[in-house]
């Protein structure tokens, strides 16, 4: 008899880090079915919308989301869902902790009750560790969030070890530093770049107005970064683990080669703002994915180099086709 067709939940498909998953399980022969919220922009799955269900749905709703689970029927569940921009953490914290860490346990708690056999992959991030004690930050550094969306992704983040270690669900966190891709929204600084880049390039704007241009960051493709959530949950034992690239690369980086990438010196075009400088992180956030690379088999593919030459590619595509 042929082996059973896999069915996965991904709640946020419509984001990044959603579509990209989405894509990768599609071609493992999954069952795909991605819940959205009413107010979501499906632009990033357009070319999936034929290939994948989609459900709406309020995670802070517990019948809800029990409903769909016991509908869907899924062996893995991959919770993407909530605000990915830090800054706008500020402005509604509260909603922030709601959809990120609130809707973590609901699904934790709806999958414990529904099917225990469900693997449980959460999306946790760098920005736990936030005021890090220590560089590179590893699975066993202790969580020192320094703005609301890191608290929310924290609580998540305990919320998930503990359904694992208390209830024995095969729960697992992706730690994940930044990771970027030509479908990175344009309010994050990566996309803000290779954005201001392609309409120089094509003679829509002269300058770029950036903040601090030493900023360092660790960052990888977010093609790159769902291919080890989904070798996570393959995994004989459940086990949290840091994915990153292990280096970092400051703003100035980024921006000399984006404006390379279309034959331009980025001096004559980079204007700094003070408005928008930051005060410096105290520690590097840079990830140690040694385990990820001992245990799940993964390294990145995608070369920082070339992350921002593809993004550059996109922008410059996209920058033509709006005229």
């Amino acid at each position: 008899m042929p082996t059973p067709r896999r069915t996965a939940v991904i709640t946020g498909v419509a984001g990044q880090d959603g579509s990209y998953l989405a894509e990768l399980l599609l071609e493992r022969g999954y069952r795909v079915v991605g819940t959205v919220r009413p107010t979501s922009s499906l632009a990033r799955i357009d070319h999936l919308r034929d290939q994948i269900e989609l459900r709406t749905i309020d995670l802070l709703d517990a019948g809800e989301v029990t409903a769909l689970i016991e509908a869907v029927g899924p062996s893995e569940i991959y919770n993407l869902a909530g605000h990915s921009f830090v800054p706008t953490s500020w402005n509604q914290p509260g909603i922030a902790q709601d959809v990120t860490a609130v809707g973590a346990a609901t699904l934790l708690d709806a999958a414990r009750r529904v099917d225990p056999g469900i693997r449980f992959y959460q999306a946790s991030s760098s920005e736990i560790f936030g005021n890090a004690h220590e560089a590179p930050q590893s699975e066993r550094t202790p969580p020192n969030p320094r703005n609301p969306y890191g608290e929310a992704k924290a609580a998540a983040h305990l919320a998930t070890t503990r359904a694992r270690e208390e209830s024995g669900l095969f729960a697992v966190c992706g730690i994940l530093y930044n990771h970027e891709s030509p479908r990175r929204g344009r309010e994050f600084v990566s996309r803000k770049i290779t954005d201001g880049v392609a309409r120089i390039a094509l003679g829509k704007a002269d300058t770029l107005p950036m903040g601090s241009l030493d900023a360092e960051r660790d960052w990888g493709f977010a093609g790159d970064y769902v291919r080890a959530m989904w070798l996570m949950l393959q995994q004989d034992s459940p086990a949290d683990y840091v994915v990153a690239t292990g280096r970092t690369h400051t703003v100035r980086d980024m921006c000399r080669i984006a404006f390379e990438r279309v034959g331009l010196d980025f001096e004559q075009h980079v204007v700094v703002d003070q408005v928008l400088v930051r005060a410096p992180d105290s520690v590097r956030l840079v990830g140690d994915a040694s385990r990820a690379q001992r245990e799940l088999g993964w390294r990145p593919a995608v070369s920082f180099e070339a992350l921002v030459a593809m993004m550059v590619d996109a922008d410059l595509e996209r920058q033509r086709g709006e005229g």
